[in-house]
């Protein structure tokens, strides 16, 4: 009797070894294939707990983001991945105006209206300031068309 409860001990000590021995991919291995899949979005990151992916970061694209999705998914030993990403917000339009636009061009020379002899006109794209003026009458001229913040403004004209 005490040789068959050996006999039976030692057998599920070999069956339970053999099945712990069982290659089990583990959080720490796994964390390290997923390595080479971050790699090709900087912004994004991942931690591996008992299988499951956990991926962050800002993704431009919903496109983008399934596509590391899958990527991990793809990893064998993943059980599944977790989202916790954002989407960046669309760029805002950028609105440019040219200095330089008719109807900026129009405003200078009504604020120039005081000044007889001085205009502004569109030379290649830039708004220039050309006539002569004396240096009190330079500086308010500047004053005034600063103050429109128009953008860059060429003053072409003579001092007195």
């Amino acid at each position: 009797m005490k040789k068959i409860v050996q006999t039976a001990v030692l057998a599920l000590l070999v069956s339970t070894a053999a099945v712990s021995c069982k290659k089990k991919n583990n959080d720490a291995e796994l964390q390290a294939s997923t390595a080479s899949v971050i790699a090709t979005h900087p912004g994004a990151s991942v931690e591996v707990v008992d299988g499951v992916a956990h991926l962050s970061g800002e993704f431009a694209t919903p496109q983008e983001r399934d596509n590391m999705i899958n990527s991990l998914k793809a990893i064998p030993g993943i059980k599944s991945v977790h989202d916790m990403t954002t989407l960046a917000p669309p760029p805002a339009p950028v609105e440019t105006t040219s200095a330089a636009a008719p109807d900026n061009v129009q405003k200078i020379n009504d604020a120039l209206k005081d000044y007889p002899g001085v205009t502004a006109t569109e030379k290649n794209g830039e708004l220039t300031i050309t006539g002569e003026v004396s240096r009190e009458q330079a500086r308010q001229i500047k004053t005034s068309v600063d103050a429109m913040h128009l953008g860059k403004v060429n003053y072409d004209y003579i001092v007195k």
